[in-house]
């Protein structure tokens, strides 16, 4: 009857030589994590939201928001000129 059965998988139990920290070296974390307060955020979307803005109020980086308001109004006016919208009418 040893036929009919399957097979086990083999048990592999790898410890890094080298390793000397904390935790496991095989652990998947991002880098910015512990900063954060959106990953655990559960909820619906309007809460996922409000707790995001919340967020970009309390880091109060301007470069970086100038620079998405720069792009976003790059992104607009290539969008408008791809329309062959007329910008005639602002001026």
């Amino acid at each position: 009857m040893g036929f009919m059965k399957l097979r086990q998988n083999k048990r592999y139990n790898y410890k890094p030589r080298f390793y000397e920290g904390e935790g496991s070296p095989f652990q998947m974390k991002q880098k910015f994590d512990e900063h954060r307060t959106t990953l655990e955020s559960g909820g619906n979307i309007k809460q996922r939201l409000l707790k995001a803005l919340e967020e970009s109020k309390t880091n109060n980086n301007t470069t970086v928001n100038k620079r998405v308001l720069i792009i976003i109004a790059v992104l607009v006016l290539f969008f408008l000129f791809l329309i062959d919208f007329d910008l005639s009418i602002f001026f």
